[in-house]
């Protein structure tokens, strides 16, 4: 008799497309169900080594909320390579040039810091408005 732990393949994953409207939500508990979606733990092929996932949709991302005094308080930091070259952004002020980035970033923090990860992150599509190019995929629409 066999006794083994079933381990799941990209191949015996049946991916699906999904739609989530980000409007009124908040950041950090979108950005966790996305993850989550992604990653595929929702799944229960879901294998930590492989990629078991969805890919996900966020559409409205110019409408997403977030709590407390986090507009003004949060910042975005990045390096230009140079000398003192540290930059940074609130979150107020990311919101109004890429509302996008201000998801794509928080959703990517939540995946593991890998070669899956990064892969994962591609699954990740963001939108500002209702409209998206990704009809002929038949995504579903997810409630969160």
């Amino acid at each position: 008799m066999k006794k083994y732990t079933y381990s799941a393949k990209r191949s015996d994953n049946k991916e699906k497309w999904c739609i989530i409207d980000a409007t009124d939500k908040v950041l950090g508990r979108i950005a966790s169900q996305v993850a989550s979606r992604i990653r595929g733990k929702n799944n229960p092929l879901f294998t930590p080594h492989a990629d078991t996932g969805d890919w996900v949709i966020v559409i409205n991302a110019d409408k997403i909320r977030l709590t407390g005094n986090k507009l003004d308080q949060k910042r975005y930091y990045r390096h230009t390579g140079y000398m003192g070259g540290i930059k940074s952004i609130t979150a107020r002020e990311l919101l109004e040039k890429k509302p996008e980035e201000l998801l794509r970033k928080a959703v990517k923090g939540m995946l593991p810091k890998n070669p899956l990860g990064r892969k994962l992150n591609t699954k990740l599509h963001v939108y500002t408005g209702n409209d998206h190019p990704h009809a002929s995929q038949k995504p579903e629409i997810v409630d969160i």
